[in-house]
């Protein structure tokens, strides 16, 4: 397979960009989501330099908005405006710091039917680009899969936005919202390559699958909390098996809570794969994983 980079789902300090690279490149990752899910905490002085010294650490950096900033709404009201101000912002952030792309959430059905959602989300996307391109921001943005069985947002309505309008939005492979609106199928390494093999045919030319992965507790079919890895029964092993049969990079975002818990999921990984696929990850494993993987023999 091609590279694979993998990080938390949090940037592991606000005090500088300095400290926040150097605890990342410590614990051995080569990727970070910066957390703007709750509200905006970083400028863009901050975002530039981060963007600096990531790319001189070799980390790549990809940005979550704020949960508010979704398209489709039924009226272009007040939420919708503050929405694309969340949206645009989080673009100039990722432009500045050199990310990846912007991940965002598909929004709701709001009482539509799935058809004529879908359509409300691809046209607003589509004019939320035009604005972008206009101020230079024209970043790609990824729309993940959700955990609720019922709403907008599952694995196929994903696909259909990203084939509807092409190669700058991305699906954004959430395993553990898969697992549990499948009421916990994804065990085996085919159960990721399938959805892996569909993301594969949207995807252009060397863009990474970007995959969001922790344990998961879920109950009827929908999502409740991220769990510490190896409390509940999502497993990190099949989806390093399925990687390796693509010839495409991968950026894998741990949202597991506690850095035990990140530093497993990335061992399980990297234990799978070819060795030149890991960045980093057989030279710079830190002390602390090493430990953990020596007493687990």
């Amino acid at each position: 397979m091609g590279e694979l980079r993998f990080g938390p789902a949090r940037i592991p300090s606000r005090t500088s960009p300095e400290e926040a690279v150097a605890l990342l490149a410590e614990r051995g990752y080569t990727a970070c989501e910066i957390d703007f899910e709750g509200k905006f905490w970083m400028d863009y002085p901050w975002a530039e330099r981060l963007g600096e010294v990531a790319r001189e650490a070799g980390i790549v950096l990809s940005v979550h908005a704020p949960i508010a900033g979704f398209m489709g709404h039924v009226e272009r009201d007040k939420k919708h405006r503050m929405a694309v101000g969340m949206l645009d912002h989080s673009a100039g952030i990722a432009t500045a710091c050199g990310a990846e792309l912007v991940v965002f959430h598909p929004g709701f059905l709001l009482g539509r039917s799935r058809e004529d959602a879908i359509d409300a989300v691809c046209e607003q996307l589509a004019d939320l680009r035009e604005r972008l391109e206009g101020k230079g921001r024209a970043v790609p943005f990824g729309i993940e899969i959700m955990g609720r069985v019922r709403e907008l947002g599952t694995a196929e309505d994903v696909f259909a936005v990203s084939a509807r309008l092409g190669g700058w939005i991305r699906p954004v492979l959430d395993f553990a919202h898969l697992h549990a609106v499948t009421d916990g199928a994804f065990l085996a390494a085919d159960d990721f390559q399938g959805v892996l093999e569909l993301a594969d045919q949207l995807l252009e030319p060397g863009a990474p699958f970007h995959i969001h992965f922790s344990d998961i507790q879920y109950a009827n079919r929908n999502e409740m909390k991220h769990l510490p890895y190896g409390e509940g029964t999502l497993r990190a092993d099949p989806l390093g098996e399925a990687l390796a049969q693509f010839d495409r990079p991968a950026t894998v975002i741990s949202e597991s809570p506690g850095e035990e818990s990140h530093q497993a999921i990335y061992a399980a990984l990297s234990a799978t794969l070819p060795a030149r696929s890991s960045s980093r990850r057989a030279s710079k494993a830190p002390a602390s994983s090493k430990r953990s993987r020596a007493s687990k023999k």
